[in-house]
């Protein structure tokens, strides 16, 4: 099932794109399925009509839904967070431990459990997710390697240490500080479903990120870190849609200077993104209904369908040169000195700005040490040490 997940900045109109790509890819003759993981759901709004979190018809084709995050996080998270609020708070603001006791990027993350759903039932080829803003997405990708990390390094040391103590810690009153199993169940529960869906996103063959943008500067430069950050936790970008674009028939005049302005951001788009570059006009109109939305589909697509895979690009690549393993992986609009490169065990670990990714390294190069790393055009390569050789 071919899965494309639209982004982008709150506001640059990436819920209206979604809905337009889903319903130019029926058109196309594809079974589409449109899920509405943003917490400020708005597909509803769009189309003019109600959408819920039961799945529901909304055109020959397309099935949508705007999935209930809360019931979500309930199912994947409650048991957890009960027992956390016991013990941290102790009939403290329920309210209050409610908000503190989730992690940044959970609730988007296990709305996201519902492409995994769709993929299962087998009866769409297409899933168009309009995801929450960029910042509320960049959360939810760094969650599962924080998930794994606590996983294969703690948990399960944990559980163990937790059925030892728990007999003794129940006769002397302190059987509250040591976590029931139920809240151990939950916990691997929530990984392993994390995990399908992270396996889902890294698959470039079938899923694709797609980057809704405005022709304004601040819009653009938060594209573009957006970008880079999908890079570095391997989900593949195969298109950015440039949004509500100026008509000629307004370059002169009251509008020239902003016709002017946007000519410059649009160039400054094509500079920074290696991607297909997609163009939406500003309608004279309110985008709302079906058949509006069509039209932009019609405008932004033309004649191609959709649901095409544009670039077919893994951001993440291993390679022999000579002796060397070499790791490549997509860093475009990166630069050289916010780039951290280091070894851990046999992860290797990067480092961009403010946002961390371990990679899991193959049992041939795990281990070696880091001979060179450098960032070329877009791609940083990272070159390892030649394995010893077995006398």
């Amino acid at each position: 099932m071919r899965v494309l997940l639209h982004t982008g900045k709150g506001g640059v109109g990436k819920t209206s794109l979604a809905v337009a790509t889903a319903l130019g890819a029926a058109t196309h003759g594809h079974r589409v399925f449109l899920l509405s993981t943003d917490s400020a759901h708005s597909v509803g709004d769009a189309l003019g009509r109600p959408v819920g979190p039961d799945p529901v018809e909304i055109a020959p084709g397309v099935t949508a839904q705007e999935v209930a995050a809360q019931a979500e996080l309930e199912r994947s998270w409650g048991a957890i967070q009960s027992w956390l609020r016991a013990l941290l708070l102790d009939g403290g603001d329920a309210i209050a431990a409610e908000e503190m006791l989730v992690l940044p990027g959970l609730e988007e993350l296990v709305s996201l459990r519902a492409v995994r759903a769709v993929e299962s039932a087998g009866l769409h080829d297409v899933c168009v997710v309009d995801c929450a803003p960029t910042g509320a997405t960049l959360r939810l990708l760094r969650l599962p390697d924080v998930l794994r990390s606590l996983m294969d390094r703690f948990w399960t040391w944990k559980r163990r240490t937790a059925r030892a103590l728990r007999p003794v810690a129940e006769r002397v009153g302190l059987g509250r500080f040591v976590a029931p199993e139920i809240v151990f169940d939950a916990f691997e529960t929530l990984y392993q479903d994390v995990e399908s869906v992270r396996q889902i996103f890294l698959d470039e063959a079938r899923t694709s990120a797609r980057l809704v943008v405005n022709p304004a500067r601040v819009v653009v430069d938060e594209t573009r870190r957006s970008y880079a950050y999908l890079c570095l936790y391997g989900v593949a970008t195969d298109a950015v849609i440039v949004n509500r674009m100026l008509p000629d028939a307004v370059s002169r005049g009251y509008f020239a200077r902003w016709a002017a302005r946007e000519r410059e951001e649009l160039a400054d788009i094509e500079r920074s993104f290696p991607l297909p570059i997609l163009r939406a006009p500003l309608f004279p109109h309110e985008l709302r209904g079906a058949d509006a939305l069509r039209a932009l589909a019609s405008a932004v697509y033309g004649e191609r369908d959709p649901a095409e895979l544009f670039v077919r690009r893994r951001p993440l690549r291993l390679a022999k040169r000579g002796e060397r393993t070499v790791l490549s992986l997509d860093l475009p609009t990166a630069r050289q000195d916010e780039i951290d490169v280091w070894v851990r065990g046999d992860e290797l670990w990067v480092g961009v700005r403010d946002f961390e990714r371990r990679i899991a390294l193959p049992a041939s190069i795990a281990g070696l040490d880091v001979a060179e790393t450098r960032l070329e055009e877009g791609v940083l390569e990272v070159a390892f040490e030649a394995a010893p050789a077995v006398s």
